[in-house]
């Protein structure tokens, strides 16, 4: 971290067996959403919005293979390995990446109460530009 004001801070992630590793910058403050597309929705995944230069992949390049369907304009990325999905370049904005916030190292899908869900079922780019939320996923702490 180099400290720079307004810049979000730098965390580090990685896939589930270790082979891939990450750093990020995060912006500041998070804001955690998911999403209701056919993928995301079989995925599960809570992601965090950064542009693709907030975002380099310091070991196991090598392992990650690419995902992409219907318009072809997300760009999945997996680690071969293990199978799991520590980011993806996004359609909507395809200058980000959502990375997937249960890979960061101290950082889980839980950490936030109520997370947003963007309508990807009716995506903006198949819906005249329209963005929409489906609504909201809430994890509410058992006792």
């Amino acid at each position: 971290m180099d400290g720079s004001e307004g810049m979000g801070t730098e965390h580090f992630g990685g896939c589930h067996c270790g082979g891939v590793r990450f750093s990020v910058r995060l912006p500041d403050p998070v804001q955690p959403i998911r999403c209701n597309c056919t993928i995301c929705a079989m995925k599960g995944v809570v992601m965090i919005d950064v542009p693709l230069a907030d975002l380099t992949v310091t070991q196991g390049e090598e392992l990650l293979t690419l995902y992409t369907f219907g318009s072809g304009e997300a760009k999945h990325h997996f680690c071969r390995v293990c199978g799991i999905h520590p980011f993806h370049q996004s359609r909507s904005d395809p200058g980000k990446y959502g990375v997937n916030a249960a890979c960061l190292d101290g950082i889980g899908p839980y950490d936030w109460p109520d997370v947003p869900v963007f309508d990807g079922q009716h995506h903006p780019g198949d819906n005249s530009g329209v963005e929409r939320y489906a609504g909201v996923m809430r994890f509410i702490p058992g006792g």
